[in-house]
């Protein structure tokens, strides 16, 4: 009979809150093909499911993620790099940016190679006083992938980006916070309470607007300022007829908390 140590990914509900917890502790929640699997099968069903309003991202033990478990990509067997990236990390990190609902990234630890990507490609990052970030790619002789070459120079601007990932630095939480990288970072023991409380608040609102916003900021890069305005125009005129914007506004007129339900 198999327990939890033998599952590569955990979920558990609070709420309108799922958590999925990457499980490879003693690897430091490092990939495998089959935590692959699992972490998008999970993703998947929180998506599917109507009473998820917001999923948290976390790793079990003292890491997040440390990227590639190299053991794998070494073996006999193995598949090739190039295919491990096109069938694996590019889905993940595209589903991740394609989630219905908000997901918040809590770094409990060490987030290294696709571990950093996996993180910073959630909408939200809260990571821990003791947590850290590095771009470990170039030294092993790759380039970042799971978003990373496209998600870093947004997020930091060029000059950072390509410090990072050139010299594979270890950036620490404080660090990551300053520069723009992450939303927050905290004490140790305050990181899930924190992240707890932003799920739920984030569960509360009005996903569906959420949600917009975060395909319409990433929409933007791409676009020029009038067509960046036009999209805006487009996704406020679809929500400004949906059930939670009119409950939005009744609530601020009558003087009472909303209740939103759109997903």
């Amino acid at each position: 009979m198999s327990d939890a140590s033998d599952v590569p990914v955990l979920v558990g509900d609070a709420g309108a809150v799922r958590t999925i917890t990457l499980n490879r502790p003693k690897a430091l929640n490092s990939f495998t093909l089959p935590m692959h699997h699992s972490l998008r099968s999970a993703l998947e069903q929180a998506a599917a499911t109507p009473s998820v309003r917001c999923v948290v991202l976390t790793g079990a033990g003292r890491a997040f993620c440390a990227g590639q478990d190299l053991a794998e990509v070494t073996a006999p067997d193995a598949p090739p790099v190039g295919d491990l990236v096109a069938e694996h990390y590019k889905p993940l990190a595209l589903q991740i940016s394609r989630m219905p609902v908000p997901v918040i990234a809590a770094v409990n630890g060490v987030a290294a190679g696709a571990g950093a990507n996996l993180a910073i490609g959630c909408d939200l990052v809260v990571a821990a006083e003791s947590a850290s970030f590095i771009q470990a790619f170039s030294k092993i002789g790759l380039v970042p992938d799971c978003g990373g070459t496209w998600l870093l120079p947004r997020l930091v601007g060029r000059a950072h980006a390509l410090g990072l990932a050139l010299t594979a630095h270890k950036l620490s939480a404080s660090q990551a916070q300053a520069m723009g990288l992450i939303w927050q970072c905290v004490p140790d023991a305050e990181l899930m309470p924190t992240v707890q409380a932003l799920a739920a608040q984030l569960a509360a609102m009005p996903v569906k607007a959420l949600v917009a916003t975060r395909l319409a900021m990433d929409a933007a890069q791409g676009l020029s300022l009038e067509a960046a305005l036009a999209e805006e125009g487009r996704l406020q005129a679809g929500l400004a007829v949906a059930p939670d914007s009119q409950e939005g506004i009744a609530a601020f007129l009558a003087k009472r908390a909303p209740v939103f339900t759109d997903r």
